[in-house]
Order: C-alpha cells, then sequence, then structure tokens
C-alpha cells in the first residue's frame, strides 16, 4: 500500500495558511476544520508546517500575546515529506522516529497532499477488515 492509494481515498485537499498569516488565524483554521496540522505556504512552496504542539509548545513559553506573531515565528521549518510511491511501513516509520503526525506528500516539488497518522490507521484498519472478510468468504466456501 502506498501514500497514493490512500490520497487517491482520501483526496489531494490541503489546508495552508501565509508565513505571514497571524498565529491566532491559523489557531482558527485547525479549529475549524478539526485538523492537527496546517502546511505554512508562500505561493505554492512549502516553507514549514505548524501543528497543534508547535502552538502549545510556544504558547507555554511566551504566553497567549505570541498569538500575534506571524506563524513564521512559531512554525517547524525543517519539514520532513514524503513521496507518493513512499510505502505505509515506510510512512510508520518515519512518523515513529520523527515523533510526528503529519506528513506533507511531494511530487516533483510541489505539494500534492497531506498524511496525517490517522489517515494511514484508518487505511490500516480497512485493509485488516477486507482480509477477515475475505478469510469469512474463503472458508464458506470450503
Amino acid at each position: 500500500m502506498t501514500v497514493r492509494s490512500i490520497l487517491n481515498t482520501k483526496g489531494h485537499q490541503i489546508m495552508s495558511v501565509e508565513p505571514d498569516a497571524k498565529l491566532a488565524v491559523a489557531v482558527k483554521l485547525l479549529g475549524e476544520k478539526k485538523i492537527g496540522a496546517v502546511l505554512v505556504m508562500n505561493q505554492s512552496r512549502l516553507e514549514g508546517i505548524l501543528s497543534e504542539r508547535d502552538i502549545v509548545r510556544v504558547l507555554g513559553e511566551r504566553g497567549a500575546a505570541v498569538l500575534d506573531e506571524p506563524v513564521s515565528q512559531v512554525m517547524t521549518r525543517k519539514v520532513v515529506t514524503c513521496k507518493e510511491t513512499d510505502t505505509v511501513a515506510e510512512l510508520m516509520e518515519t512518523m515513529t522516529t520523527g515523533k510526528f503526525r503529519h506528513l506533507p506528500v511531494v511530487d516533483n516539488g510541489k505539494v500534492v497532499g497531506l498524511i496525517s497518522i490517522g489517515d494511514i490507521v484508518k487505511r490500516r484498519v480497512q485493509e485488516y477488515e477486507n482480509e477477515q472478510e475475505a478469510l469469512r468468504d474463503y472458508i464458506k466456501t470450503a
């Protein structure tokens, strides 16, 4: 199973903010969309990623006044990405090792999607359910 198969089911839509957007705007977007991370993009160029963890960390360090600062002051700049041809097993290892839950998907230098650990879990559960159903069908015919 590859990233492409997940994106084909989930879709390629991404939520993003510009680097100079206020942190409060990004927080509102995360809440409204019920998502855990947003990409920080300038035009169509990936500049960073802002996660709930980034926000909690900076709020703890600097307090609520940080909500008026630009996202670029809070975001994670060293973004780990994946490709559509990467396997789910590779993603799980990357996410576990890096201790993060979101990976932008990049193809030929262009962001084409965002995969979360929730997307991977959902896909794996579907895979197991399909296998169980196939086994049940096989047993019925034996």
